[in-house]
């Protein structure tokens, strides 16, 4: 293994196309304000170091980045690369990852809009994100010990599991398919409309609008709270603690809640069957 300590680089693609390369302490950052570090590299080990230039790993099998920085000009940061594990890292650029696979990544701390697209295989724990438009389209998702603020976040994702998780964003799990979601608190707007075969197990979910137009909709010991026109459309099979503002018209299936202020029904389509348990 090739090792670079102590060094600066800000060359176009400084160090593209290494094999077997460890960067310890280095800093890639200058005048010259280069792209693409590590462009088509493989079996990179990246300790302590810190990136303040673009694109640095596209392309790149085999990567280990650990104690390192990432700044918000650091933009696109990994794309097209695969087997990637990531820890205690500061990820703080635009477009972090995109088109990756085989990703592990532990106690990082994440500001990063639009990160995670079209991505497979990523288990995450133990970290922090602030981030709009978060892993959209991507597929096996494994999130544990994760508290994240942010828009958007989830979309079009499908067989992926949370777990203890803290989740303050607004429309997240839109078109969510075959997800499970359990012991996690979930605040914002309009979650989880138009998913399908989702599950939340001892959640609590908060905001406005939830869980509309969803197909196989189940909720296990959950808690919903300022939850108003919830369910509208869904097919749903509930199982609801305490009490909730409302409901409208859900289309089929049983939902027990302990107590509802409003019931909804003015939809001829609209089916299911809600039983207050607290009555």
């Amino acid at each position: 293994m090739t090792l670079y300590k102590d060094l600066s680089f800000d060359e176009e693609r400084a160090l593209y196309g290494s094999d077997d390369i460890h960067v310890e302490n280095c800093r890639f950052d200058g005048p010259a304000d280069g792209e693409s570090a590590m462009k088509e590299s493989r079996n990179v080990v990246v300790d302590g170091s810190f990136f303040n230039l673009r694109y640095p790993f596209w392309h790149v099998d085999h990567l280990k980045i650990k104690n390192s920085e990432m700044t918000k000009l650091c933009r696109a940061a990994i794309w097209y690369s695969n087997d990637i594990e990531i820890e205690n890292t500061k990820l703080h650029g635009i477009k972090g990852l995109r088109e990756c696979s085989g990703i592990k990544i532990s106690g990082c701390d994440i500001v990063s809009p639009e990160f995670g697209w079209s991505v497979n295989d990523i288990a995450m724990k133990d970290t922090t994100i602030e981030s709009e438009y978060f892993m959209m389209r991507s597929t096996n998702l494994k999130f544990e010990d994760i508290t994240m603020k942010g828009k958007y976040s989830f979309q079009y994702i499908s067989d992926s599991q949370f777990t203890n998780c803290r989740f303050d964003t607004k429309d997240a799990f839109w078109h969510a398919k075959d997800i499970i979601v359990k012991d996690c608190y979930v605040k914002g707007e309009y979650h989880a409309w138009y998913c399908e075969n989702v599950t939340f197990e001892n959640c609590t979910i908060i905001g406005t609008q939830p869980l509309c137009y969803c197909k196989n909709l189940k909720l296990i010991n959950c808690r919903m709270e300022e939850a108003d026109l919830s369910f509208e459309k869904s097919d749903v099979d509930a199982d609801i603690k305490g009490d909730m503002i409302s409901i409208k018209n859900p289309a089929s299936g049983t939902i027990r809640v302990g107590h509802v202020d409003e019931i909804i029904m003015d939809d001829e389509n609209a089916k299911a069957e809600i039983i207050q348990t607290a009555d």
